[in-house]
């Protein structure tokens, strides 16, 4: 685990930096269903990051490590990064209020509506070959040529560490209300959010003396967490296939020893059973979730008997969905 994490081990540390970073970012609501619970057999308590400012958890840990850079002096350069869409548009908008220059790389099979959205911040926007070879040699064609600092959306231990706060916040609120959670799940794709997760509970079982376990749904068409997991070593996806457009990523160094430390578990779900999810999420807690935030869900739905009775907090990761395009249960996979 990178150095930067250890004095956060101090709860009362940790707890400190998400209060600050709390002060310019939405305390977004916890909502439960009755007819979901009954469905998966256990008590669900749904962080809605989908009403995140720009629409994601993301903006959690740009937050943080601008507050990071801003000790040292935001650079007259601005920062760069790459991004499918939601921390291109996180960034874009965090960037936007301090006057700093940001440029995003994109690929080009990214969703329109995501290019437009990032656009729309004062972003510039380059598109580049949709592999994340060619996303990290355009970041760093660009740092070489401007001097921009990158912000990474998953591997960079200040992102990781901003985006942990979703889930403190998650098990603070259910325990004013007498809950006591055993698990808090997450969708992973880069890791960011899984590995900062994985770090939050951590620290907040040890302020609490309590047990909570992490888990992760994940893509059988991306399962490159799911394989580390199992190896011991950071593996690759050749040609990722699935629905769920921003897990198509993998897993860095930062990121992958905190999941190493902090993570029981990472379960993997079809295609199918990410779009029977999402549209349970619809049907049953009436907002509007992407593909990206149904695989915990769905991992929780298929295995009903580990999780069977308990107490189960998820963080529903974002609200960023096309839906001029999307179709749900598209091609017959419902």
């Amino acid at each position: 685990m990178d150095a930067y994490f250890q004095p956060f081990l101090d709860p009362a540390r940790l707890k400190e930096r998400y209060v600050r970073l709390g002060e310019s970012l939405h305390r977004t609501p916890i909502m439960t269903s009755q007819s979901l619970n009954q469905a998966a057999g256990c008590s669900l308590h749904f962080k809605c990051e989908n009403f995140q400012r720009s629409g994601a958890f993301k903006m959690r840990g740009v937050n943080n490590a601008l507050l990071e850079l801003s000790a040292s002096g935001l650079p007259e350069a601005g920062v760069v990064t790459h991004s499918s869409g939601n921390h291109g548009q996180a960034l874009g908008w965090a960037c936007k209020e301090l006057h700093l220059p940001c440029t995003v790389i994109m690929p080009s099979n990214a969703p329109d509506f995501k290019k437009r959205a990032v656009a729309l911040t004062g972003a510039h926007v380059i598109q580049c070959t949709p592999t994340l070879e060619a996303r990290i040699e355009a970041v760093q064609a660009h740092q070489a040529t401007h001097g921009s600092v990158e912000i990474h959306p998953s591997n960079q231990p200040p992102v990781i560490l901003g985006q942990g706060s979703a889930a403190w916040e998650l098990l603070e609120t259910c325990l004013e209300e007498g809950t006591t959670l055993d698990w808090v799940g997450v969708p992973v794709g880069g890791g960011g959010l899984l590995a900062g997760t994985g770090f939050a509970v951590l620290v907040w079982n040890l302020l609490h003396g309590t047990s909570v376990k992490v888990f992760a749904g994940e893509p059988t068409g991306a399962d490159d967490a799911f394989r580390s997991l199992a190896s011991g070593k950071i593996e690759h996806n050749e040609n990722p296939q699935t629905v769920a457009d921003g897990m198509r990523t993998e897993l860095g160094t930062f990121n992958f020893p905190v999941i190493q430390k902090t993570v029981t578990a990472i379960h993997c779900v079809t295609d199918p059973e990410i779009l029977a999810s999402q549209l349970l999420v619809a049907e049953r807690l009436k907002i509007i979730v992407e593909t990206n935030c149904a695989p915990p869900l769905a991992a929780v739905l298929k295995h009903i008997d580990i999780f069977a009775g308990q107490q189960v907090g998820i963080v529903l990761s974002g609200g960023n969905l096309d839906l001029q395009v999307h179709r749900w249960g598209a091609d017959g996979l419902l």
